[in-house]
């Protein structure tokens, strides 16, 4: 479990095919948690294992290349990195799971008069789990949904965001790992398991 609120930007150092998929070596340099072999990290917003140290190494299977971004991940491609909370650690962000439902594309980043505005393009069946002044993961990156919109969001980037987490180098066009609400996904999902039995007694 993590919380959405990003301790470091890392750098990839290289992403090389390996036989469940790829194995990814991060320079987290600077970072002032020390990651232990086999801890959860999370990598733009995926949770991890920690498989190497040294460079920090994971191995991505199959599965997450295909629905996470971290496939198109190269040499210097900045991630931001998560370790997961203990019962100990403050609850700042929201509670983020590290399971990516969906990659979502960036239609605009723009200054306004209301700040740096972050426009979304999000896949159609993550909408119903997105609630106006709810909870989102970008990357990893807890935020508040400043709008929902038929085909997408907009979030309010604040200047240490922008400035700690990977979304300040957005541009058009990137692909980002979205996590839904998990309180929200579960109210949808047993809504919609309850509409699909029935009235009670029918």
């Amino acid at each position: 479990m993590f919380t959405g609120l990003v301790q470091h930007r890392g750098r990839v150092i290289e992403s090389r095919l390996a036989a469940a998929g790829r194995s990814l070596l991060i320079d987290a340099g600077g970072w002032d948690h020390q990651p232990a072999h086999g801890e959860s990290i999370a990598v733009s917003g995926c949770c991890l294992t920690v498989a190497g140290l040294s460079p920090l190494r994971f191995d991505v299977i199959h599965q997450t290349l295909r629905v996470t971004t971290l496939g198109g991940l190269q040499a210097g491609s900045a991630v931001n990195l998560e370790h997961s909370v203990t019962p100990a650690t403050l609850m700042g962000g929201h509670l983020v799971q590290g399971h990516v439902d969906g990659v979502g594309v960036v239609r605009d980043l723009a200054d306004d008069a209301e700040g740096v505005r972050l426009r979304i393009d999000a896949p159609s069946d993550l909408m119903d789990y997105l609630v106006p002044k709810g909870s989102i993961a970008v990357d990893g990156v807890s935020l508040t949904l400043a709008e929902v919109l038929d085909d997408g969001f907009v979030v309010a980037l604040i200047p240490t965001t922008l400035q700690l987490t990977t979304l300040g180098l957005a541009v058009p066009g990137d692909r980002v790992n979205l996590e839904a609400d998990l309180v929200v996904k579960t109210i949808v999902h047993q809504m919609r398991r309850m509409s699909a039995k029935g009235p009670a007694g029918a």
